[in-house]
Parts: structure tokens; C-alpha cells; sequence
């Protein structure tokens, strides 16, 4: 057997894709396949192509119903129920909070709360209908969506869907952090990740190993600002219009990618005994977060020893 990888940047990320395979051949041309599927689902779901499904949909806010593939469809309507499950912690509506803050550039200022309140008459996904097959329409002009949230974790599920399908019996996706992962290592070892400290990204604090699995992180480590002695992460909580406060990081564990990658984020809005008390209601569903002070917790049923310590 032959593992290959490759390394490369998609839907603005960076992305790793490791393949074990019978031959070099059949590895590379996996690989291949597995790049080809990402920038596929990228031109549907960016939001920086005028040419995507997503742009459309958003240039026609107030305007039309526009028809959109079943994929596409599927995952709106997948985003509407975990919108639901979260109570709305979680929103592909909330796309357009974000020219409210510059977290780039370090700025630790925030907005009139007038200007957050017009925002916010923009956002909600009970503003998204859907009338008829495939159709989707956003009811307010100047709404929009985004699937920053969630399409990495789709594009990696989506790869991996396409490997097994073709009989790959183990292989990562890693799109940043968001990734699912199956099989064995060529020595047998299962494969394992590491959970980065918040403030020191190289550190690792944690390691877990990852066996048919999906892991999710979200964090504010390298995009936030501290004004007044408190801690802005760059996720925007949709319901408020207000950046999150009180976790530095966030990791779900599941078994898709997408799912992951959506309850990171709501859990990260939600804070950590409403995020916690959300995922301990979920089957097979695992967090561990960092808060602000760094202290370590976890969800109630996964299958690990963490003890609540500052790190």
C-alpha cells in the first residue's frame, strides 16, 4: 500500500487530502479526483464568483425564486434545520454582520448599535423560503448567504463519499481544521489530530485519535480584539449582531464533517453551558472547549479523560 498526499489552498483554505492506495497511481489519481471535486463544489457555493449558484441567489434577494441544483438545495435546506437546532445560533444568513468589523487589521472597535440593528433586519433564516424544488429565495433585498460555515466540512464529506465509493479504504480530508478521516495508518495506528492551544497555534494540548470520524475546530486564535479587558472573537453571534465572547476554541466531533463544522460555530455563538448542553443532548456527538481563561471542558459522553485545568 501507498500513501501519498497533497497539500493546496480551495475555497480559501488551506486543504490537505492523504490517500492509502495499491499503487502510486491509483493514489495520484485519487488525489486528483479529490481536487477536482472540491473546486467543483466551490464554484457552486463561493460567494466571490458572480458565475456561483450562492451569488445568485444573493443578487436576487427580494427580487426572484432562483432554481439551484439538488446539492445545493439540500444543503440550504440541511442549514435551515440546524439553524432550527440551534435557535439560531447558527445561520447562513449572518454573511452580511461581517462588513460590520474589521478583525484583520486588529481594530477593537465596535459598531453603533443602531448600524448592527439595520444589519440585522438582513439576517435570519426565516427570511429563506423555499417554494418549489430546488428553488431557493431570500425575501429581503440586500440579504445574503454564505456557507463559511459549513462548506468545508460538506467539500470533505463530499470527498470522501466519492473514495469509498470507489473503494478506498483509508484516507483524510482536512480542510483547515475541518476534517473527516478513516481507515488506518500503513502502520495499523489510527489516525489522530491535535487540538492547538488558543494562544500558541504550534503547541498542541491535546491529542485525539480520530477513527471513522469528523472533527470540526473553531476558534478566534488568529482573527479577534480585546477592548475593556474582553475578548472579541471574529464569529458573529446572528441573533445579536455582536462578536462571541467567552471561548477561545471549539472542537465538535461527529461523524460528517459538515455537521461539525456547523455545531463549531453555533457552539462558539451559543457559549459554553448552552453549546455543552446542546451537544450533550445530541447521539454521537463529542466537544471539548477552551474558554477565555483557558480551562478545558468537555460534553458528558465522549470517550476521553480532560481534566478542567488551566493549560
Amino acid at each position: 500500500m501507498v500513501r501519498k498526499d497533497i497539500h493546496t489552498r480551495l475555497m480559501g483554505s488551506d486543504f490537505e487530502l492523504i490517500v492509502i492506495e495499491k499503487n502510486e497511481a491509483e493514489a495520484i489519481a485519487r488525489l486528483e479526483e479529490g481536487i477536482a471535486e472540491i473546486r467543483r463544489i466551490e464554484g457552486l457555493l463561493t460567494e466571490f464568483r458572480e458565475d456561483s449558484q450562492t451569488s445568485l441567489i444573493n443578487r436576487n434577494a427580494g427580487v426572484n425564486p432562483v432554481v439551484v441544483d439538488e446539492e445545493v438545495y439540500a444543503l440550504v435546506q440541511r442549514s435551515l434545520h440546524i439553524s432550527g437546532l440551534t435557535q439560531g445560533a447558527f445561520d447562513i444568513t449572518a454573511s452580511v454582520l461581517k462588513s460590520l468589523y474589521d478583525f484583520k487589521s486588529g481594530k477593537s472597535e465596535l459598531p453603533d448599535p443602531i448600524v448592527i440593528a439595520g444589519k440585522l433586519t438582513l439576517t435570519g433564516s426565516q427570511h429563506i423560503e423555499m417554494p418549489a424544488k430546488n428553488q431557493v429565495f431570500l425575501k429581503r433585498k440586500g440579504m445574503r448567504i454564505g456557507f463559511g460555515a459549513i462548506g468545508k466540512g460538506y467539500a470533505a464529506d463530499r470527498v470522501r463519499a466519492l473514495w469509498q465509493a470507489q473503494g478506498v479504504q483509508s484516507g483524510v480530508i482536512n480542510a483547515s481544521g475541518d476534517l473527516t478521516a478513516w481507515g488506518r495508518q500503513q502502520d495499523n495506528r489510527k489516525w489522530r489530530i491535535g487540538i492547538a492551544h488558543p494562544d500558541n497555534i504550534s503547541k498542541i494540548i491535546l491529542w485525539m485519535p480520530v477513527d471513522n470520524a469528523s472533527v470540526a475546530t473553531s476558534g478566534d486564535s488568529e482573527q479577534f480584539f480585546v477592548k475593556d479587558g474582553v475578548r472579541y472573537s471574529h464569529n458573529i453571534d446572528p441573533r445579536t449582531g455582536q462578536p462571541t465572547t467567552g471561548i477561545k476554541t471549539v472542537t465538535v466531533i461527529s461523524s460528517s464533517a459538515e455537521l461539525s463544522d456547523a455545531l463549531a460555530t453555533a457552539v462558539m455563538v451559543m457559549g459554553k453551558r448552552p453549546g455543552l448542553h446542546l451537544i450533550n443532548q445530541l447521539p454521537r456527538i463529542h466537544c471539548i472547549l477552551v474558554d477565555d481563561r483557558n480551562r478545558i471542558f468537555h460534553s458528558d459522553k465522549i470517550n476521553m479523560h480532560v481534566e478542567k485545568q488551566e493549560i
